[in-house]
This record gives structure tokens, sequence and C-alpha cells, in this order.
């Protein structure tokens, strides 16, 4: 590619293509390809100007080379980049916003003041419109005060006033819009689908392929804990399936054969074979946009609670401004009352705080579905932790295998690996990952799978019943027996690692020992949760009472619970809010399902399962957990600006409707400062939490 260098310090460079200006559909291609690479801090691309600013850390050479290896023509982009990009969507509101202001003053400049008189009356039928609408739906609202204030300015030849007032109104609802539906669709790109790999159903059997590589009529086999990646029609089987990204109803539905699926949905429980309907794309942005405007989920009871109080304080802004009127006689300073209301300011910069703090939070990592649940773990006074996979690393190894049946050990890892393949969980993807390091395939042994919850693996290899899982699942379960001349050596399995059982016709085949240590952060984490104000910190799982003494020991955690069943989670949560505790549970897998969907805020881990991921309230990083301690400080500062907010907010337009009132400020000019310190009030919501 051509290009020129057009400003440049040190990690920083702004180049120029050589064209008058972009496409949107060429900057996001520019911006996708730039973002690929590593080397590449952040890029942001302007499509009028042809420019593109890049941030980077490594060799200026580097830069150089990647920008030379492009052409729009042979960089392919997923068509779901293209439909979740908020390009077009900004510059159709800039370019609103800057006609707007052009138009205004030219009109003052050059049309006469009668054709601007009659335009201001035209114009100002949409604003009474929009006023008596809120009496016939029996609401008086921030539109009515706007009706009354411009109705009254005409009515009293003071058009000049009506005509800026409504200016002001036309700025502040593009502002608003405009910041909403970035923020909106900023928070929707975060949750959108990324499903990278699916088993695709041929006639050879299942074969793991990209999901980019699916075509429509393709059939796919979908495995309970695992997201719907398509749109599609159920071929065969039965699930039950989780459609609150699509509805917001946490209930599952049942799907069979004949009945429709959508992308982005769980299935719970149960398989089923999907034949694709629509592969990418497929409005499903579009969708989660709708949903996340249309839902509840996006309001904490503090933003809630303001926009109510907002509205009731209308009735008591008309009497204020009847009352001006009746004692001066003076029509300028009851409409400079009029112009004055809570409720815009409230409804515009509650919500942009919300979600201003919802996108600084994934720029840690931390997806947020709402609000309600940002203001959950502010208040949370309980965490509840999973072991495997939160406190412990995200990618446990395997160790070594022990053989209990005279079969060689790899033989074994590639029986275990073939079964664990087609589930979500750190330690199946363990085991699987140990099998291919050592190049051992793994082709369909067995006959169909079945997983259970918390437990493990049932299926059948080579006509025998073959199970894998937990001591509880395999020994007490399934009864399996250890052979005689091996218990000396089951005796001797060291107790520093995880145990996953592995048995075949009833007898204990072999034991594969997982590394699964605990992550270097979390002793620090522990300590300044608890310095954050939790003063219930819990450890719960599955494993030995053993290992979690030693991995509650190491983490600083005093309250632990082992051997404890999904179920058992949800309940100890249950009895702790019944207690008058905020609960929030942090989780990866199928078996937190229960807890998180319990919890007043369900955290899952990135990395962990789908359907854990799905139902959870917010998702952080796999990587570390310091994303805990820094969602805690955005939630808590969140709070603080809401309350922040609602004072100023107050305190400020109280003092302009008593400016108004005694004829300090003319209509105008508290039209001006009203909108004026709403705008700037929204802008300072959009404004990050944390220190730089």
């Amino acid at each position: 590619m051509r290009f020129t260098i057009r400003h440049e310090i040190k990690g920083r460079m702004r180049i120029h293509l050589p064209m008058k200006k972009m496409s949107f559909r060429e900057a996001d291609t520019l911006e996708y390809y730039l973002r690929n690479f590593e080397e590449i801090r952040e890029v942001k691309v302007y499509e009028r100007t042809a420019d593109a600013v890049i941030f980077f850390d490594r060799d200026r050479s580097r830069i150089i080379s990647i920008l030379k290896g492009f052409s729009f023509e042979n960089v392919h982009v997923p068509e779901k980049v293209f439909e979740s990009s908020g390009r077009e969507i900004s510059a159709k509101y800039y370019e609103r916003l800057v006609t707007t202001v052009f138009l205004h003053y030219v009109k003052k400049l050059v049309l006469p003041c009668d054709i601007r008189r009659v335009l201001a009356m035209l114009k100002s039928i949409k604003y009474v419109w929009r006023g008596l609408k809120t009496i016939k739906n029996r609401h008086l609202q921030v539109e009515l005060l706007d009706a009354v204030a411009i109705t009254a300015a005409i009515l009293t030849g003071d058009h000049n006033t009506a005509s800026s007032v409504m200016f002001l109104l036309n700025i502040g609802d593009t502002l608003e819009e405009w910041t909403h539906k970035r923020s909106v669709d900023d928070l929707a790109r975060r949750m959108s689908l990324n499903v990278d790999k699916v088993w695709k159903v041929t006639d050879e059997g299942e074969i793991l392929t990209d999901s980019s590589d699916i075509s429509c009529g393709d059939k796919v086999v979908v495995r309970m804990g695992n997201m719907i990646p398509f749109d599609a029609e159920v071929v065969s089987g039965e699930a039950m399936v989780n459609q609150a990204s699509m509805t917001g109803e946490s209930a599952a539905v049942r799907k069979c054969a004949g009945m429709s699926v959508f992308a982005g949905t769980v299935a719970e429980d149960g398989e089923i074979v999907i034949k694709v309907t629509q592969v990418e794309g497929c409005g499903r942005f579009d969708k989660i946009v709708k949903m996340i405007e249309e839902s509840e989920k996006l309001k904490s009871s503090l933003e809630s609670k303001a926009e109510r109080l907002a509205d009731r304080l209308v009735p008591y802004t008309l009497l204020a401004s009847g009352l001006t009127w009746a004692f001066t006689r003076n029509i300028a300073k009851a409409v400079s009352v009029l112009m004055v209301d809570y409720s815009c300011a409230l409804k515009m910069a509650m919500p942009i705080s919300v979600l201003s703090a919802i996108k600084e939070a994934s720029g840690y990592d931390i997806t947020v579905k709402g609000g309600r649940f940002l203001e959950a773990v502010a208040e949370a006074d309980t965490i509840v932790l999973d072991k495997t996979g939160t406190l412990t690393k995200a990618q446990p190894t395997v160790e070594r295998v022990a053989s209990f049946n005279g079969e060689p050990e790899d033989e074994l890892l590639r029986q275990a690996a073939c079964l664990e393949e087609h589930f979500p969980h750190s330690v199946a993807r363990a085991v699987v990952d140990a099998a291919e390091r050592k190049g051992l395939l793994h082709e369909e042994l067995h006959t169909k799978v079945e997983y259970i919850v918390a437990h493990g693996i049932a299926s059948e290899i080579a006509g025998e019943k073959a199970v894998i899982g937990s001591f509880h699942f395999v020994f007490e379960d399934e009864g399996v027996q250890i052979p005689e001349d091996k218990k000396a050596l089951f005796d001797s399995l060291p107790d520093e690692y995880s145990h996953l059982y592995f048995a075949k016709n009833g007898r204990l085949a072999a034991c594969i020992l997982i590394e699964d240590p605990m992550r270097e952060e979390v002793n620090d984490v522990v300590g300044k949760l608890r310095g954050q104000g939790f003063s219930h910190i819990v450890m719960m799982t599955g494993d030995s009472e053993r290992t979690a003494k030693k991995i509650a020991g190491e983490a600083g955690i005093t309250e632990y619970y082992a051997e404890v069943l999904p179920e058992d989670k949800a309940k100890y949560i249950e009895k702790a809010k019944n207690e008058g505790r905020k609960v929030i549970m942090v989780g990866d897998g199928i078996n937190d399902s229960p807890a998180l969907s319990a919890s007043d805020a369900g955290i899952a881990i990135s990395e962990g399962a789908e359907i854990a991921r799905q139902i959870a309230d917010i998702t952080i990083s796999s990587s570390n957990l310091e994303s805990l301690v820094t969602l805690r400080e955005i939630s808590t500062l969140l709070m603080r600006r809401i309350r922040f907010n609602y004072r100023t907010i107050v305190g400020f337009n109280t003092a302009l409707i008593a400016l108004g009132a005694f004829g300090i400020i003319s209509p105008a000019s508290s039209a001006m400062l009203h909108n004026g310190s709403t705008i700037a009030l929204g802008l300072k919501s959009m404004t990050g939490l944390l220190p730089d």
C-alpha cells in the first residue's frame, strides 16, 4: 500500500492514504487489518481525511512493513465486523449536528424577520405535539414544559427566544441520542457472538471445523453447555435452550426436530444436531442492541429512583412558573422557570454514567450486562469463588498418567482425550492438549457421549462402558473397582495434584494427574478484596477436603467448602441472601451455573463454559484475577458518580429556577444554561472513573 507519513513521534505515527476519503467499509477494513498485529497497541482510522493514527510498541520499521503489506483487496473481513461497526452511525450524527448548527445561524443572517417568525411557528408544532402527547398518556413530563415555554414565547411575540430554545433542545436531543447510541453499540460489540470452532457433522463423522468455513445447509452438533453458533433448524435430538441473549427470559425452552434455534443461545441440557440457515451477519448485532435498549437490566436502582423523582418534579416546575406569572405578571420570568427541569439532565446523565462505566470496564476485559450488576458489585459484602479455573490457573496441565489395567499410558490418554474433547471444561482441555502435544490422534472411538454435570462423562469404547470424572462419580455413583494388585499404587498417588479417574467395564483403567497450581496473584487479590469491604470471602470446590484446604490456605481464605455439588453452591448463596447479605459468585464451569444464577451478580471467567458466560451477569478476563479488584473499584466509583450527578442537577437547576423567577436571567439564557449544564454533565459522565 502507498502512503505518506504526516506526523510522527516515538510510539505514534499518523499516515495518509493517497485518496480524498475512504468509504466506511474501507476504513473498517484498514482498522481490522491493523488491529490483528500484536505490535500495534491502538489504531484510529479517519474515513473523512483518509488518515490513520497508529500507536505501537515495537520497532518502527516493522510498522512500515505491515503498512506496505496492506491492500483492500487481499484482506478478508468477517461480515459481522462491518455489521457491528459504529463508524457510519457516528458519521450520521456528526453530520446532523453540524448541519443543525450551520442552518440555524445561516437563517439568522440571511432570512428576513417575518420568514423567521413563520418558520419558528411551524417548528413549534412538533414540540407542542410532543407536550400534548404526555398529557394524553397521563404523564406530566419534560416535553410538556418545553411545549408550554415555546408556546408562551411565540404568543408574546418573542420569536427569537422560541427559536433559540428549539435550537438548543434540538442540539441536546441529538447529543443525547448520539451518546446513548454509541454507548449501547460499544456494549453490544462486547456481547456479540464469538465462536471460533464448531463440530460439523459429515458422512465420515464429526469434524472440528472453523466456524467461518460453515455454509448454509451444513449440519452442526451442539452439546450441553455449548453456545449455538448460527441461526438454524433442529434436525435431530432434543435440548433445553437458554435464550436469554435474544429474549431476556432466563427460563430454558425445549427444542426438538423441526424447531428453530438462534445464534448466541445456549444448550443447557441435552444434545441437538442443527442445520444452518444463516451464517455470519444474521442481524444478531441488531438483536443484541434491541435487547440492551429494552432491558431494565441496564438500570441500577439508584438510576431508576432518580428518573422517577425527575418526572415527579415536573408538576412543581409548572406550578413555580404559574406562581411566578401570577405574582409578577411577567411572562418572560415565567418562561425562564419553564426552561429549567430536572428530568432532562437526570435522564441523560444517569444512563450515560452507567453505559460509560460499562464501556470503561470493557477496556479491562470486563463485560457487564447492565448497571444493576455494577450496583450489586458495589454493595456486595460476600464473594464466593470457585476453585478450578478461577483461583487456580485457567490452563491446568496433565502431569502424568498412571495405568491401572496394563494398557500403555499414551493409549489411555488417547482414549480419555477422545471423550473429553467434546466438553467445555478446563480439565477436559488439559487432557486434550496433553494428547495433542504427544501427537496422539483420537478419532471417534466411542458411541454417543453423555455429560453428567459436576461428575464426569459416560460412553462406550469398543463395546466397553467407559466413564471418566471425579472420585464421587467413578467410585461411588458408578461403583468402579480398583484392581487388587494396584491398590498400593492407588494409595501412593501424590496429593498435590487433582485426580481424574478413567474406568472401563467397572474397573479403574487410569488416573490422570492434573497439575492445577494456584494463580500467582490470588493471595494479593484476596487481600485487596478484603480491603475493599468484602467481609466474607468464600472458596467452594468439588475437590477433596485435602486439596481444598491446601489451596485455601495458600490463598489466605479462611472459609472454604470441599466436595460440594452445584446445588450446594446455590444453596449457600440463597442462605447468605436470606441473612441479608449481598453476594457475588465467580466461576467458570457448567457446574457453577446454578450459583451464578442465584447470586446478586454472577461473574464468569472468559475462558470458561459458554453456558457460564451466558448465564453470568459479568464476564472477566481469564488472564488475571486483578479484574475483580478493578470491577469493584469501577462499581464503587460509578455509584459515587450517580449520587454526585443527582446532587449537582438538583442544586444547579433549583438555582436557575430561582434566578428566572426573580428576572435575573432571560428565558434564552435560562434555556442555554440549563441545556449547557445538561450537556456538560453528560460529557463529564462519559469520562473514565479510574485514574489514568
